[in-house]
């Protein structure tokens, strides 16, 4: 037990540990603390949430080749269910494609090669509603959260704004995980 400094209370290692690396990240973490409590803990969730779909359903490895297989491998078994994912899809759509061209938002996702940048833009701009794409798009995007967050490119808005992005991507999170999750079914 350590007691907290100026506060006269005894706290576990844990506590402290806890309230150490959140004053931390308050102290030095370009934006952190103009964050609202509600945004913070949508990035936390969404940290562990990906973490947690990374060992379950991606087999503790995940890059987009091996997404792309998993949406391949849940049509075939007639297990895709995109439909499931339509309103985290129109939301996508929403802010990365209106007015009839891609928005400004679009470029920040850093779609690499790999990440199927065609079918993601056919399906946000409406040309594509193929099942499996429209999944995928969708998983394309929650990957691109991810490397930007942990590669630091979310860093760049100093995380302003991210809540419906971090919102969305968790839903999208929780229901692959019940689906196709090692305690799915």
């Amino acid at each position: 037990l350590r007691r907290a400094r100026g506060l006269g209370t005894l706290q576990t290692n844990t506590e402290w540990g806890h309230n150490m690396s959140m004053q931390w990240l308050l102290a030095r973490a370009p934006g952190f603390h103009a964050l609202p409590d509600e945004d913070r803990a949508a990035i936390f969730n969404f940290t562990f949430l990906w973490s947690l779909f990374e060992a379950q359903v991606m087999g503790n490895f995940a890059r987009p080749d091996l997404i792309c297989m998993k949406a391949d491998e849940w049509r075939d078994a007639g297990t895709l269910d995109a439909d499931h994912y339509d309103e985290e899809l129109a939301y996508f759509r929403q802010r990365y494609f209106a007015d009839g061209q891609l928005t400004r938002h679009f470029a920040y996702l850093n779609l690499r090669p790999a990440d199927q940048p065609d079918i993601v833009r056919s399906v946000l701009d409406g040309s594509n509603d193929d099942p499996r794409d429209r999944l995928l798009t969708v998983l394309m995007i929650v990957w691109r959260f991810r490397n930007n967050l942990f590669h630091g490119e979310k860093w760049a808005y100093q995380l302003q704004g991210q809540l419906p992005n971090f919102t969305h991507a968790n839903v999208v999170l929780m229901r692959l995980l019940e689906r196709h999750g090692q305690l799915a079914g």
